[in-house]
């Protein structure tokens, strides 16, 4: 008997890490949060080709970071925070565990001290 793989979120939040574990990614999403920009535009500042700022660029829209328009020759990009926003909340669930077993590890060893 198959055991059910991960949740769809599960899926999703992978998709997002993946794409935020890279610098040349996490520098786009933070030109992106000043407003759209064509790729040549994020592409300038990493001397990048367009071919290989391009692939970056698919990685950010597979995780839905990021949205390609076509407008003509000209490509535009948008930032999507809700995939943050989803990734921001799974990592709050956590921030509260760990806090509470930081804030019981610090307890403990002020007593032992």
């Amino acid at each position: 008997m198959a055991t059910p793989g991960p949740p769809a979120d599960d899926d999703r939040l992978d998709r997002v890490f993946r794409a935020l574990a890279d610098r040349t990614r996490r520098a786009i999403l933070r030109r992106l949060r000043a407003g759209s920009a064509t790729v040549s535009e994020l592409a300038a500042p990493f001397g990048m080709s367009l071919p290989g700022i391009s692939k970056h660029l698919t990685v950010l829209e597979q995780a839905g970071l990021v949205i390609r328009t076509v407008d003509g020759r000209v490509r535009r990009c948008s930032l999507q925070p809700e995939p943050l926003r989803e990734a921001d909340s799974w990592l709050t669930e956590y921030r509260s565990f760990w806090e509470s077993a930081l804030d019981s590890l610090a307890g403990y060893a002020a007593i032992e001290l």
